[in-house]
């Protein structure tokens, strides 16, 4: 047999090991997305109130508070399906950013930082892995992540009796570009990497981390036990991490742009980050962290569950 057909008669997993990666685990982020998506919207409602200017012309301030009544009100007066408002966006975003993330963290542990198998990886290390996986990720999933937050936002601004910017996704998109150009569509791409690098310092170091510790010095095994342990552990260190720089990332996407596509309430990352604190106190910055670490730990639990699994039935190594 030649090498050719050598090569032709390998499983998929082996032939295009990287590819086949980034498809299983955009598989399971799509379903941990779909799952938990309506605490994302409440998480991002949250984030948006008693922000400067955001109610001007509104009438009074806005009506929810807390995450139970801001989703209930969102069911009650915007309808049940309104709770996944913007999942179609989300669902691309995971598709492009877990994929990217997911097989760029696997290639600097493995072949840059240098892993070992069954041996312990230093911590540093990972930490190196997981921000820079975080960060690359979520610069070519930005597009879509800025889609997603402007469409959540749709349902308050017709309750607020402002006219919707969009039709639809797609539209969303060819708006945003017309209005803003290519640079229109990486609009708030800083902060949502500074956020990316934080959250994955807190997701896949942990989790990785977490995982190895567990399967080096206890007697657990490489099973489901041990995956919901790590994964928890993961969701909860994301949260605290994440949170003040995804409260800066909302609001930077969301607010208002003139012809030029510059922002009209804040200048930078830094400049909201700044107003937010100074007008509404440190602790602003930590709203929706009780949504955040709630969609969070049930989305790694259902995403690392999922991703092992599915590696598992197509006989790819365990993460």
């Amino acid at each position: 047999m030649s090498p050719a057909e050598d090569e032709r008669s390998l499983p998929l997993p082996e032939r295009w090991p990287r590819a086949s990666k980034f498809a299983l685990s955009a598989c399971a982020a799509a379903v941990a997305e779909l799952v938990t998506f309506p605490l994302d919207l409440t998480k991002t409602r949250l984030q948006m109130q008693g922000e400067a200017g955001a109610g001007a012309g509104a009438g009074p301030a806005a009506p929810y508070r807390g995450m139970l009544r801001t989703a209930a009100g969102i069911a009650q007066d915007e309808g049940v399906r309104k709770l996944w408002q913007g999942a179609a966006p989300a669902v691309y975003r995971h598709i492009v950013y877990t994929g990217v993330r997911m097989v760029t963290y696997e290639h600097l542990r493995d072949s840059v930082l240098g892993r070992a198998e069954g041996e312990s990886f230093p911590l540093w290390k990972s930490v190196v892995g997981g921000m820079a996986a975080g960060a690359i990720g979520q610069f070519f999933a930005s597009p879509t992540d800025l889609v997603k937050v402007q469409m959540q936002m749709e349902g308050k601004r017709k309750l607020e009796g402002k006219p919707l910017r969009f039709r639809g996704v797609h539209h969303a998109f060819l708006k945003i570009l017309s209005e803003g150009g290519v640079r229109g569509l990486w609009a708030g791409w800083v902060p949502n990497v500074q956020r990316a690098a934080l959250v994955n310092m807190g997701d896949l170091t942990t989790y990785d981390s977490v995982k190895h510790f567990l399967l080096l010095n206890t007697t657990l095994v490489d099973n489901s036990v041990t995956h919901s342990v790590s994964s928890a552990c993961s969701g909860l260190v994301a949260a605290v991490l994440g949170t003040p720089a995804d409260v800066v990332k909302t609001r930077i996407m969301n607010q208002p742009r003139d012809k030029q596509g510059r922002g009209l309430l804040y200048k930078s990352s830094m400049d909201c980050l700044i107003q937010t604190v100074q007008g509404e106190g440190f602790l602003s910055l930590y709203k929706g962290f009780i949504p955040t670490w709630m969609r969070m730990a049930p989305w790694s639990l259902v995403f690392w569950l999922t991703y092992e699994q599915i590696r598992r039935m197509c006989g790819v190594t365990s993460f």
